[in-house]
């Protein structure tokens, strides 16, 4: 479908997996679909005492890489639940990458991966009971939490964690359309990996506590 520009002006929206771009006030559009994955996730969270398999279906957005996929699927596992659940992340402002519900819809965990800007954070801290931001990236992620943390001092329910960029690039490397993978968890530790390769993932602390708030 052709798309013709007359502004300069980009919108776009999500509409079952479909990512419209709209250029301008034209009804011309072109579709995106979202590349559908497919991963079982074998869980063994000894921090958590958490014992389960997970079969997941991932939507990754148009705009998204192989290694954000992948630590939105880290993210997963471990925060693994019944409740939790992937959200529309880039499609949207108002949902995270993950979430999790209580019975009520009131959200109790809010989670986002990369390099969110300082009022979609506190946005989410002022909606959700615990804030998990996984940042990735290596350099520029350590950059972005000095331009950001000082001016997210007082929010008491926000963590911040970075993934190294080595793991993060390993990871990407596990992606595939359908994947079977294990994943770890033990002392802070973790561990996700195929038949054929396992990352170890050691994830750096900028702020707050990972075993209290998982």
């Amino acid at each position: 479908m052709k798309s013709i520009r007359t502004e300069n002006v980009v919108t776009v929206n999500n509409n079952d997996g479909l990512f419209f771009l709209q250029i301008g006030d034209r009804s011309d559009s072109m579709a995106l679909k979202a590349t559908i994955f497919k991963a079982e996730l074998q869980i063994a969270d000894m921090d958590r005492n958490y014992y389960h398999d997970h079969a997941l279906t991932i939507a990754r957005h148009p705009s998204e890489t192989d290694e954000r996929m992948m630590l939105r699927l880290l993210a997963y596992a471990l925060h693994a639940g019944e409740a939790l659940s992937f959200g529309k992340g880039l499609s949207t402002d108002d949902e995270p990458d993950l979430w999790q519900k209580d019975l009520t819809g009131a959200i109790e965990l809010w989670i986002d991966v990369g390099q969110p800007d300082e009022k979609r954070i506190r946005r989410a801290c002022g909606r959700a009971r615990q804030v998990f931001v996984y940042s990735y990236g290596g350099q520029s992620a350590a950059i972005w939490w000095d331009q950001v943390g000082g001016k997210l001092e007082r929010t008491r329910n926000l963590t911040v964690i970075s993934v190294p960029a080595a793991a993060s690039q390993a990871l990407a490397k596990l992606a595939r359309r359908n994947m079977r993978l294990n994943c770890t968890i033990q002392d802070e530790q973790v561990w996700l990996g195929d038949a054929a390769e396992r990352v170890q993932v050691e994830l750096s602390l900028s702020r707050g506590s990972v075993t209290s708030s998982r």
